[in-house]
């Protein structure tokens, strides 16, 4: 026997809050034997309502009359019908989430209930919440695999050259003299600060990186950073300056942090500007804040690759760093309570800003 018309071959009888078998999450109706969920307790409501009115009409009628009987009536039906479309939309958006919670269970990040432009507003804000948690949590567990398979290619490298040299020594291919040694030791070196940069992130991003405040002279923090260059931009043949306007004010900052990031955005400025080239360390004031700057005279950085620059393993096409060091720097300073901003031109170099509260976080 064909199924009527309208409904599918598995489907029982539609329920009062049933909405004419659209298909979604849930709902007043499914599989023969399948519970109705909230349209069972919301009819129950609805019973209790209409009962308590009906009352109403007849007590109205016994003592008032006919006319008030009739008046009454159709203000019983007017509540009827719209406590009726109210508990019917709630029941079947409440068994949508029921259902779309269960999905969520099994890991199924990917579903939404939607927007609900009618209904009670309590059950609207309630789905709206819901599908925000969903979407975060989409993001999140594709930022996940996403961050695991960068992790996997950035070992991947030194982990390569350190058991290629190994082997090759132990072959006999390499002789074991310092010269090949080093080359092992150096990739150690890149495993040890990937490690490191990685372990910050990670506290950063938790919000458990332990900051050590306490009054910083900004000024003595880019000299100390520029002196430490000297040598480093010497060999490259770049000229590195301080350039400190006026008296800088005492900030409460974790002054090993921040200089960590100066140090980054100077090396970053070193590898890419090219011989006499210039990099320039600035310190001044703005309302309210510190303005650190790093400025460099190198090709710039691409108008695509910009806006990203301080996402996780981001790196231009002629990178040799990790992707790693503008993310943390970025972390670092919002964890200060700061901004970091970023401005470039190709062929006319870039200027990375550094905004630091001068009350603290």
């Amino acid at each position: 026997m064909p199924a009527p018309q309208g409904r599918r071959p598995d489907e029982g009888r539609w329920g009062p809050w049933s909405d004419g078998g659209r298909p979604r999450w849930g709902g007043g109706y499914g599989p023969r034997g399948r519970r109705r969920g909230f349209g069972c307790f919301f009819g129950l409501i609805f019973l209790i309502v209409a009962g308590s009115l009906i009352a109403t009409i007849g007590y109205v009628l016994s003592h008032f009359g006919g006319l008030a009987a009739f008046i009454a009536l159709a203000v019983v039906v007017a509540i009827l019908l719209g406590v009726g479309r109210g508990l019917r939309s709630a029941a079947a958006t409440l068994d949508e989430l029921v259902e779309a919670t269960r999905a969520v269970e099994t890991g199924d990040y990917t579903v939404r209930v939607g927007p609900k432009p009618r209904g009670l507003r309590p059950v609207r804000q309630l789905v709206a919440g819901f599908d925000t948690m969903t979407a975060r949590l989409e993001t999140d567990e594709r930022q996940r695999r996403t961050l695991l398979a960068e992790i996997s290619h950035e070992l991947r490298t030194p982990l390569a050259v350190v058991q290629g040299n190994l082997e090759a020594i132990i072959d006999g291919v390499y002789p074991p003299d310092p010269a090949h040694l080093a080359v092992v030791l150096d990739e150690t070196r890149v495993l040890a600060r990937l490690i490191d940069d990685l372990r910050t992130m990670a506290l950063s991003e938790a919000g458990t990186l332990a900051l050590h405040r306490e009054p910083t002279d900004p000024e003595l923090l880019v000299v100390d950073v520029v002196r430490s260059f000297e040598a480093a931009a010497a060999a490259a043949g770049v000229e590195l300056a301080a350039a400190i306007e006026g008296d800088l004010p005492l900030i409460d900052i974790d002054p090993v942090r921040i200089r960590e990031v100066l140090a980054n955005l100077v090396a970053n400025a070193l590898r890419h500007t090219p011989a006499d080239g210039r990099v320039t360390v600035a310190g001044s004031t703005e309302p309210g804040w510190i303005l650190l700057e790093v400025r460099d005279t190198g090709r710039g950085v691409e108008p695509e690759l910009l806006p990203h620059i301080f996402d996780r393993f981001v790196t231009g096409d002629d990178s040799r760093g990790s992707g790693l060091g503008l993310a943390i720097a970025r972390q670092l300073v919002v964890a200060h309570g700061g901004e970091i901003t970023a401005e470039s031109m190709l062929g006319s170099g870039t200027t990375i800003r550094v905004r630091l509260p001068l009350t603290g976080d």
